[in-house]
């Protein structure tokens, strides 16, 4: 995780006026999602000193006028007003209702005179959209939910969006992943304010772990964002999911998009917020993930059907996003999951992903004989979809590299 506590405290030491830094103003809006905006109330709005952990004063705000519709279609008002931001030192914005829609000014306006007054900026999950939105990560290294990163850095391609990390530290501005990240860069807070001993004791109380290593790469999945369905390049990103069997390159995608590789990687990035390459691995990685679970092919045949060019390529990728050897993954699952689930869901993969030596794993289509293809159906359509492993079931031993539930 990136991480700047330094550049944290010295952030805390220019507040101004009547803001502290033991304040946390905690920013609500009406169609937010119920846990995430928990998460900051949990952790700075109980006393635990008892338990060690320092107490923080929180105020609840309405970012506009109440009563507050929330999950569930649960109704909340808040005991202040954006006018109670003028005394945090630490100001939360836990979610966001909706990608697609713009923040009310006013909040916007709170946000950005809090941060010239030295208090620090939190955005949790699309909690980063309202901090994009108030010119607050621009020039900045930031992050959300995985499913929503590639949004984010076409909207605001001043913003270097990262969606591999469960939160990003830029000092006084910070962002995390989704959900449960959430409680990880709160954490993160807690850690720079007072110390690993009072993190620990918050970590203990909320019974999860103080830190988590690695980040967000193990929840990607093979979703783009439905706009680029009518951008150029989804045919030749829809290509390349259903060829991950083939050996092929960027250079190869940008041919099929009629494109030098610099205009390619400039495009694929603006539309995903990943660069071609990096993306391209984490699919292979997916896949062998999946292979993994649903066949009986050896570690090099896999390897071989997931387009690498060598059993230690795919080695070497799956422990760096999954933190583990594939060997070890799929003993792991097996252990979790019943034989009869394994051996229906590998018919079903066979159906998909041919092997080397079938017609269809050999030949490309032809460019420009296939119809627009939209990467959301060709992701997610029945004829292309696999179960979904039961990966979160109490009782049973973790896999390699899983932590909880995006």
């Amino acid at each position: 995780m990136s991480q700047d506590s330094a550049t944290a405290t010295e952030a805390a030491r220019k507040l101004t006026g009547r803001r502290r830094r033991e304040v946390v103003a905690v920013l609500l809006f009406s169609g937010g999602p119920i846990f995430e905006s928990s998460i900051p109330l949990s952790v700075f709005g109980i006393d635990r000193q008892d338990a060690g952990v320092p107490r923080y004063r929180l105020l609840v705000c309405g970012g506009e006028d109440g009563p507050l519709r929330t999950t569930g279609g649960l109704e909340l008002t808040t005991p202040y007003g954006l006018e109670a931001i003028s005394r945090a030192g630490t100001v939360v914005v836990p979610a966001w209702r909706s990608i697609t829609s713009p923040p009310p000014a006013e909040a916007l306006d709170a946000l950005r005179r809090a941060h010239e007054e030295g208090a620090r900026i939190v955005g949790l999950c699309t909690g980063a959209f309202v901090l994009a939105a108030a010119g607050l990560l621009d020039g900045r290294p930031a992050t959300t939910h995985w499913m929503y990163a590639p949004t984010l850095a076409k909207r605001y391609p001043s913003v270097h969006v990262d969606p591999r990390e469960l939160f990003v530290d830029d000092g006084d501005v910070l962002t995390s992943a989704g959900t449960a990240a959430g409680i990880d860069l709160c954490l993160h807070i807690v850690r720079t304010d007072h110390g690993t001993e009072a993190a620990g004791a918050l970590a203990r109380r909320l019974v999860v772990p103080p830190r988590r290593s690695g980040g967000q790469e193990r929840y990607l999945d093979r979703s783009l964002p439905e706009e680029i369905g009518s951008d150029p390049l989804a045919e030749v990103v829809a290509w390349a999911l259903e060829h991950l069997h083939e050996q092929f390159d960027v250079e190869t995608l940008a041919a099929r998009a009629y494109m030098s590789r610099r205009t390619f990687d400039r495009r694929f990035r603006s539309l995903t917020g990943s660069a071609p390459l990096q993306w391209l691995i984490t699919q292979r990685v997916l896949q062998a993930q999946r292979l993994l679970e649903t066949s009986d092919y050896s570690v090099d045949e896999v390897a071989g059907r997931c387009g690498f060019r060598s059993p230690v390529a795919l080695r070497g990728h799956f422990r760096r996003q999954l933190g583990s050897s594939p060997a070890a993954y799929r003993a792991a699952y097996r252990a979790r999951r019943p034989q009869g689930v394994a051996e229906s869901a590998a018919t079903v993969l066979e159906t998909v992903v041919p092997s080397q030596g079938s017609p269809s794993g050999r030949r490309g289509a032809p460019m420009g004989s296939a119809a627009p293809v939209s990467v959301a159906a060709s992701a997610g359509s029945s004829e292309h979809s696999l179960p979904v492993p039961d990966a979160y079931v109490p009782g049973r031993p973790a896999l390699p590299g899983q932590r909880s539930a995006p």
